[in-house]
């Protein structure tokens, strides 16, 4: 295995807690725009399959942006933090490597997990 690039203390890992919850705060409209971006588009697809036309290409170009845009900010946030909505920090806890745990919507770090164990095996603080 190998080791981390560095260790969380508890209260390092704690301080990033509020940008995590923002982040995924912000990935939930995100989403919703996608999926709107993507309804938007597919009547202008249908359209332009069976006749085309200048109008239906405005309108899917219009669409595709939109989509692009929403799709290219959900990407960035997901990709900075893990997708399940779980962060484990490395940690030292009683001079050995742990995790801290962090579950997106909980307040604060409360958990810690041996490395290797999952979620299942989370310890409270």
């Amino acid at each position: 295995m190998e080791e981390p690039e560095r260790y969380f203390t508890l209260l390092e890992a704690q301080a990033l807690v509020p940008w995590l919850q923002a982040t995924f705060d912000a990935i939930e409209p995100l989403k919703q725009q996608l999926a709107k971006a993507k309804e938007r588009m597919r009547p202008h697809v249908t359209h332009m399959q069976s006749n085309g036309g200048a109008k239906a290409q405005q309108g899917l170009k219009e669409a595709t942006v939109a989509l692009r845009e929403a799709q290219d900010r959900v990407e960035e946030l997901v990709n900075a933090i893990v997708e399940r909505g779980l962060l484990d920090f490395p940690s030292i806890r009683d001079g050995r490597e742990v995790h801290l745990c962090w579950l997106n919507r909980e307040p604060e770090i409360t958990h810690w997990h041996e490395v290797g164990a999952g979620f299942a095996e989370r310890q409270r603080l």
